[in-house]
């Protein structure tokens, strides 16, 4: 019997949800401001680059009020 469906792993679930934060967040160009990247110098490109590879943990753990706070909304509403 073949089961033709996709599973996404729990490294796919994590960058499915990275991905939505920076688009929710205004985009790329927005997240790159709130973190004080330079725009001119690839801060840009960096954060479109996480929409692929996932938020670094160490960018994540450094600014909770941005990345973490869908995290703490969810575990408070349980």
């Amino acid at each position: 019997m073949v089961f033709n469906c996709v599973v996404k792993t729990n490294t796919e679930q994590i960058m499915s949800e990275d991905k939505s934060i920076i688009q929710d967040l205004g985009g790329p160009t927005r997240v790159a401001e709130l973190l004080g990247y330079d725009k001119l110098h690839g801060g840009v490109q960096r954060v479109q680059n996480w929409m692929l590879r996932g938020i670094p943990a160490r960018v994540k753990l450094e600014h909770p009020e941005i990345f973490l706070k869908r995290v703490v909304e969810k575990n408070s509403s349980h």
